[in-house]
C-alpha cells in the first residue's frame, strides 16, 4: 500500500486574489549587454541575459587573483604581514593603481586592500608575481586551474588585473560561480569587500563600487571598466538573511552601471521569494513496520527544502510526502523510504530523500511466524 501526504503550502490571506495571478514575475530589462542574477541559497537562476557569453571582464577578474591569495593564507604559503617586493612590472601597470614603488615592499593585507578597493592593478601584479614565482603568466595558468576547479567552464585567464587581451575572458554565469566562491570559502576575508576607502602612500581612493553607497544591503564585490568591455559590476546583498549575486557587464557609463545594477537586485528581492518547505530532521510522517520491535518509525526529511520562486507562484507550490509501507524490518536509522516531492509553476520537479530517523529492529522468528500466518 502506498501511503500519501499532500501539503499544499499557500499564504491564506493572498489566496483569493492570487488565484487569477500568473505564476511569473514581472519582465525586466536592464541595460547592460550581460546579466546574472542568482539566489545562493538554492542556486536559481533570477534573471539571465546572455549569461553565457563570452566577455571581457576587465577589474572583475582580480575576484580570482584574491581568491588564490585567499587561498594560499589559508594553506599557510602567504601570510596577511608578509611584505612582498614591488616589480618594475608591477609598478609599470596601466589603468587603476596603488601607486607602488618599484623595490618598495608592501605587506600583503595593504595589497589586498589595494586590489579591492582601489583596484590596483600594480598591487594584483606583485601578489600574483609572489605566487607565481616571479611570473605573472605562471600565476594566470593557477587561475586557470582553479577556474576549471570551480567549474567556470567558459572562462580563461591571461593576467592578473583583467587588462584587455583577446584570450582573457569569462562569463557573467561563471563570475557568479566565482563570487559565490569567495563569499562561502573565504568568509573570514570577505569582509574587505564592504570597505569604502584606503589610504596607501598618504593617497586616499574610495571602492569602486557604488552599491556600497547606497542603503541597499550590498556588502561587496568588484567593479571592472575597459573601453572594449564598458563598466561592469559583480555585487552580492544580504537582504533579510537572503543572500543574492549580481553580475553585470557592458554598460555604458558609471552612472548606468550603479543604476542598472541596482535595479536587477531590487527586481530580485521584489519579485521573487525564498520559500522554506522543511529542514533536515522535520517529521514528515509515520510509516508502518512490517515484522518490527515497533509497530511505525517517524519519516525525516535527509536535508533542507526550500525554493525560489516568483513571489506570484507561491499559492501553487505544492510538496507531497510519498512512501511505501510497511516497510519490512529491519530499518536502519537513516535508510530512504521515500520522497518528498515538490512542485511548482515554471520549475522542474525536485525530489527530497526521506529517511528513517530511528532503526527498527526485526521480532524473532516464532514472531516472524505468527506475523506472516496473520
Amino acid at each position: 500500500m502506498k501511503f500519501l501526504l499532500a501539503v499544499l503550502f499557500v499564504l491564506l490571506p493572498a489566496l483569493a486574489g492570487a488565484q487569477e495571478a500568473s505564476p511569473v514575475a514581472a519582465p525586466l530589462d536592464v541595460a547592460a549587454r550581460q546579466a546574472y542574477l542568482v539566489d545562493v541559497a538554492t542556486g536559481t537562476p533570477i534573471y539571465e541575459k546572455d549569461a553565457d557569453t563570452r566577455m571581457p571582464t576587465s577589474s572583475m577578474s582580480k575576484m580570482m587573483t584574491l581568491y588564490l591569495v585567499f587561498d594560499a593564507i589559508r594553506d599557510g604559503k602567504l601570510h596577511m604581514d608578509d611584505e612582498l617586493p614591488v616589480s618594475a612590472h608591477a609598478r609599470a601597470q596601466e589603468g587603476s593603481r596603488m601607486f607602488l614603488n618599484a623595490g618598495q615592499k608592501v605587506r600583503v593585507e595593504d595589497l589586498i586592500r589595494g586590489v579591492i578597493i582601489q583596484s590596483g592593478n600594480d598591487a594584483a601584479v606583485t601578489l600574483a608575481e609572489d605566487l607565481g614565482s616571479g611570473s605573472e603568466s605562471a600565476f594566470a595558468e593557477m587561475m586557470n586551474a582553479k577556474a576549471a576547479e570551480l567549474g567556470m567552464t567558459n572562462s580563461h585567464f591571461m593576467n592578473a588585473t583583467g587588462l584587455p587581451d583577446p584570450n582573457h575572458y569569462s562569463t557573467a554565469h561563471d563570475l557568479a560561480i566565482l563570487a559565490l566562491a569567495l563569499i562561502r570559502n573565504f568568509p573570514d576575508d570577505y569582509h574587505y569587500f564592504s570597505e569604502k576607502e584606503f589610504t596607501f602612500n598618504n593617497i586616499k581612493q574610495g571602492n569602486r563600487n557604488p552599491l556600497l553607497y547606497r542603503n541597499m544591503d550590498v556588502d561587496g564585490l568588484k567593479t571592472g571598466h575597459t573601453d572594449v568591455g564598458g563598466f561592469g559590476v559583480t555585487a552580492s546583498a544580504l537582504r533579510n538573511g537572503r543572500r543574492v549575486i549580481a553580475v553585470l557587464n557592458g554598460m555604458d557609463s558609471m552612472q548606468a552601471r550603479a543604476d542598472e545594477s541596482a535595479k536587477l537586485l531590487d527586481y530580485g528581492y521584489r519579485e521573487y521569494g525564498l520559500y522554506p518547505i522543511a529542514k533536515a530532521g522535520d517529521v514528515m510522517g509515520k510509516a508502518t513496520v512490517w515484522l518490527g520491535h515497533k509497530k511505525d518509525v517517524p519519516v525525516v526529511a535527509a536535508e533542507d527544502a526550500e525554493l525560489t520562486l516568483p513571489r506570484s507562484a507561491r499559492v501553487h507550490l505544492k510538496a507531497v510526502v510519498t512512501f511505501d509501507q510497511p516497510i519490512a524490518a529491519p530499518v536502519q536509522k537513516g535508510q530512504q523510504v521515500g520522497s518528498l516531492v515538490i512542485t511548482a509553476p515554471g520549475m522542474a520537479t525536485q525530489e527530497i530523500p526521506l529517511i528513517a530517523a530511528s532503526a527498527v529492529g526485526e521480532v524473532g522468528f516464532f514472531h516472524r511466524i505468527f506475523g506472516k500466518l496473520a
